[in-house]
This record gives structure tokens, C-alpha cells and sequence, in this order.
């Protein structure tokens, strides 16, 4: 389900959010990321995927499994310790009313059950409905898609919205080595997790990686909170 009052609409775009409840680590490890990345791929699918019995048992690798028509698109996502970020929008081949809501509930509900089962506990471990904000004009959807992008800063250099890098260099070194967003996609990083982002439905911003880079970076520059979202973690 979804905390907004209207429905999703096919061809707009969404920032979808959530964290861990009273703020907990959802991913203590690369194991865990590796699980919810591989499930961002799995779950976007009409067919009920069980992950245990369809790829673990099966001995076959996610990325392999044909998982047939997707529910959304999804153009950028992070994961960080104890949130993720997703900018998505509703499949236009995809007819099914509330797709997204349909989507985020088959991937938090097997996210959960996964993470409960590995680490021996229970109890939600999201802390409510995943969060959303309609991304209705140009300059919100670059914004947001270097928001998600340039959110891993965070673990280097907390403070550098408010007060700016001290380390631009090592800021873009730390980015092109993190492995869990979809930074390296459009970097033209050849990789598994390349079938996770569909770019061809979103709006045609980043043609290349130089113009990728310039925008990205050129946030790096600010030296105020303006790269800091209401209500997002």
C-alpha cells in the first residue's frame, strides 16, 4: 500500500522510500543486499517468484531466471543501511491497476521474510508503508535521480550537504566503487544488475556518460541542504 491519497498513473514518475523500523539497519551485510537487489529484479514480475524454491533449490542464478512481464519500470535505486530508495514508474505494457503498490508489496513482504528468517527475529521490519512523492516536472526528476545517486555519500562524509566536500576527488572515486545503486549502470558498467533499470521509460536526460557525470557532479559543488528531500531518510 502506499502513504499517498491518490493512485499511481501510468506515464508519471515516482521517488519511492522506505527504512528499517525505529530506524534500524534493513542490510547488515552483502549477502543481505545481494538478496533485496536480486529480489528488486525477481519481484517485478506478474508471476509469484519464491525465491527458495525457484532459485536457491534450483541451483540457478536469479539473473538467469526468466521472469517473464514486468510490473514497473525502474529507472535508479541505492540501498543504504537502513533505507532504499526507488525512482519508478508504472509499466505502460502493464494494464493492472496500482502496479506499483503491487509491486513494493510482493518485494518488502519477501525482503522481510528473508532478513526475519536469516537474522532470528520477527516483527515488521520496515517501519510502516513505503513512502512516496510524484515527480511531476524536469528539474525534480534530475534532482531526485542525483539524489538517489549521490545519497552513499553520506557513508564517507555525513555532514557534506550542509557543509560541503572537502574531498570532491574522493567523493566521485568512493562513487564509482560502490556496488549497490545503479550509479555504475549508467556509467556504462557491464553487469548483471544492468536488468534491473529500464532508462528507455524515462525521459531521455543522461545520452551519454560525460552528460551522466556533469550532472551529477555538478550537485557535488553545493554547499547547502538543498540536495535533502522532506520526509525522505
Amino acid at each position: 500500500m502506499t502513504t499517498r491519497g491518490e493512485s499511481f498513473v501510468t506515464d508519471e514518475y515516482y521517488h519511492i522510500y522506505n527504512r528499517g523500523n525505529t530506524k534500524q539497519n534493513i542490510f547488515t551485510d552483502d549477502k543481505d543486499r545481494d538478496r533485496f537487489v536480486k529480489l528488486l529484479y525477481l519481484c517485478n514480475s506478474t508471476k509469484n517468484i519464491k525465491f527458495k524454491e525457484y532459485i536457491v533449490d534450483r541451483k540457478i542464478d536469479a539473473w538467469d531466471f526468466d521472469k517473464g512481464e514486468p510490473i514497473v519500470s525502474i529507472g535508479a535505486w541505492v540501498l543504504m543501511p537502513n533505507h532504499f530508495h526507488i525512482y519508478i514508474t508504472p509499466n505502460k505494457e502493464n494494464l493492472a491497476e496500482n502496479q506499483i503498490s503491487f509491486f513494493m508489496g510482493k518485494l518488502c513482504t519477501a525482503y522481510s521474510m528473508y532478513f526475519n528468517k536469516k537474522h532470528k527475529r520477527t516483527g515488521k521490519l520496515f517501519e510502516g508503508a513505503f513512502k512516496s512523492s510524484h515527480i511531476n516536472n524536469d528539474r525534480y526528476a534530475k534532482y531526485i535521480f542525483s539524489y538517489i545517486h549521490l545519497n552513499p555519500i553520506k557513508l564517507i562524509d555525513p555532514l557534506w550537504k550542509d557543509k560541503g566536500l572537502q574531498n570532491i576527488e574522493n567523493a566521485k572515486e568512493f562513487l564509482n566503487k560502490f556496488y549497490w545503486s545503479s550509479y555504475q549502470d549508467y556509467r556504462n558498467k557491464k553487469r548483471s544488475e544492468n536488468m534491473i533499470i529500464a532508462p528507455e521509460n524515462f525521459p531521455n536526460y543522461f545520452t551519454n556518460k560525460k552528460i551522466f557525470d556533469k550532472e551529477i557532479f555538478e550537485w557535488l559543488s553545493f554547499r547547502n541542504s538543498s540536495l535533502n528531500p522532506k520526509a525522505s531518510p
